[in-house]
């Protein structure tokens, strides 16, 4: 079985402050220790100097053991929690997932 990278990336909107921002990371790294089949989680802030990001100023990778693990992952409660979240925060994700 392949493990699955997922990667996720984030438009905030402007009014939220980076504390902000640190915080709802803070909370996707404790969900991740919650949910079954999470081998590897990072997080950070876009520092290209290509100038591509169009946006997008923060993500994360996430490696899980299969896809079976990043479909459990997707509808898990905490990830439910997670979305609620951001989506009050973000103005804009993009998810990319990709077998290793």
């Amino acid at each position: 079985m392949s493990k699955v990278k997922h990667i996720a990336l984030f438009k905030f909107k402007a009014e939220v402050t980076e504390d902000q921002i640190d915080d709802l990371f803070d909370q996707i790294l404790n969900a991740t220790e919650e949910i079954p089949g999470i081998e590897d989680y990072v997080s950070g802030v876009d520092c290209s100097p290509e100038g591509l990001a169009q946006g997008y100023t923060h993500g994360f990778i996430m490696t899980l053991t299969d896809a079976a693990a990043r479909d459990a992952y997707l509808t898990h409660p905490e990830h439910e929690k997670i979305k609620v979240l951001l989506g009050a925060n973000v103005e804009s994700v993009l998810a990319f997932d990709f077998e290793v």
